[in-house]
């Protein structure tokens, strides 16, 4: 069988971990998500975001690596929840753009970005999850997460801005994007099955018509 590595991407709350947990368990993939409950840095960047964002993304940034080297190792297929690009090309430049992380640090962790990710193997293909941002709202404000409290439309809505540049330029690997407002592949099999079927065919080479 073809060993594949699939990235998720999409802003917060459009269902990343939900598909990469059903996908890894309908096929037998290995599955890798985002430390949340082992990072260290996490309480006090919410504490102080400008004093610890930095510290925060290069967590990620060796989490993130270690895990695609984990990935790639293992002899299945593997998926990912959240791809290493978003830590740049998203979130530190979120960081960036609203003074949370300073320009220095934001230019030496862009430098220490781009060796890193120069040595990891491309994936075979990124799915992009993308949903309005009044539903993304609305996803948020269910589960309750605690360190999710703050964020806001406004910011939401810029991640948004962010995702659509870096895509339009991004040649890594193959896109699939999924509208996920109106998909519940967490209590509909069947929409859960459509969008297999579209990973599927779109790790294959066939046109895939994207919804």
């Amino acid at each position: 069988m073809t060993k594949h590595l699939v990235v998720v991407a999409g802003n917060i709350g459009a269902g990343k971990t939900s598909l990469t947990e059903r996908i890894g368990s309908r096929l037998g993939w290995w599955t890798g998500y985002e430390s949340v409950t082992d990072n260290p840095y996490l309480a006090d960047f919410y504490g102080d975001m400008r004093s610890w964002s930095f510290q925060l993304q290069i967590f990620f940034l060796g989490h993130r690596a270690e895990q695609y080297l984990e990935a790639v190792r293992d002899s299945r297929s593997a998926i990912l929840d959240r791809s290493i690009f978003e830590d740049f090309h998203i979130f530190a430049r979120a960081l960036h753009h609203l003074g949370d992380l300073a320009e220095r640090d934001y230019l030496a962790y862009r430098r220490l970005f781009e060796i890193v990710v120069q040595g990891l193997p491309r994936p075979n293909l990124l799915i992009y999850l993308k949903a309005p941002v009044n539903v993304l709202m609305n996803r948020i404000r269910r589960r309750a997460r605690n360190m999710e409290t703050g964020i806001t439309p406004e910011y939401l809505s810029l991640l948004d801005s962010f995702y659509d540049e870096w895509l339009g330029a991004f040649d890594q690997c193959p896109v699939l994007t999924i509208r996920t407002d109106d998909l519940d592949y967490v209590h509909q099999q069947k929409h859960l099955d459509t969008v297999m079927d579209r990973i599927q065919d779109k790790l294959a080479g066939k046109e895939v018509v994207e919804f």
